[in-house]
C-alpha cells in the first residue's frame, strides 16, 4: 500500500478540515488527527501568546523521518500529514496537527501518538513564551529544554 504524506510548515493559521481531507482515503477505517493549541498558562503562570521558529529544511526531513518510522511499524497506515505553524500564535491557536489514516484504529491511535512525539523529540522547531508579567523564555521542542531569556 502506497503511503500518502503531506508535510508543511507554515506562518498561515492551520485548517484541521483541510488536514482531515488529506488524511481521508477510502481504504481508511480510521482518521485520528491531533491538534496541538496554544494554552493560556504554562504551570499555573498566564501566558500572553507564543512564537515559534524552524529550521525548515530540517524539520521537514524529520517529519519524513517520522512517515518512515510510522510505516516501518504499522504497516497498513496510508496517510501521514503533519502540518506546523510558525510566527505569533495566541492563545487557542493551532500550533501544529499531525494526522494518520489506517484501516483500523488501533494502529491510528498509536502511529498518531508515535508521530507527535518524535516531532516534539527531533524536530528543529523553538516555541517562545510570552508571560503576561512580560518575561519570555525560548523552548526548544526538539530538545526538550527550557531556555530563560
Amino acid at each position: 500500500m502506497t503511503l500518502f504524506t503531506d508535510f508543511r510548515i507554515t506562518f498561515a493559521p492551520l485548517c484541521l478540515a483541510e488536514v482531515y481531507t488529506l488524511a481521508d482515503n477510502a481504504s481508511n477505517g480510521a482518521i485520528v488527527l491531533m491538534s496541538g493549541t496554544v494554552r493560556n498558562q504554562t504551570e499555573g503562570k498566564p501566558v500572553k501568546y507564543l512564537e515559534y521558529q524552524a529550521y525548515e529544511p530540517m524539520a521537514i526531513k524529520i517529519f519524513q523521518d517520522i512517515s518512515h518510522g510510522i510505516k516501518q511499524q504499522w504497516q497498513d497506515v496510508n496517510t501521514v500529514i503533519i502540518h506546523h505553524r510558525i510566527g505569533k500564535l495566541s492563545i487557542g491557536d493551532i500550533s501544529v496537527l499531525v494526522a494518520v489514516g489506517c484501516p483500523h484504529r488501533g494502529e491510528a491511535f498509536n502511529a498518531c501518538r508515535y508521530g507527535i512525539d518524535t516531532l516534539k523529540h527531533n524536530a528543529p522547531i523553538w516555541k517562545k513564551e510570552h508571560f503576561e508579567d512580560g518575561v519570555s523564555s525560548w523552548v526548544s521542542i526538539g530538545m526538550c529544554e527550557q531556555v530563560a531569556s
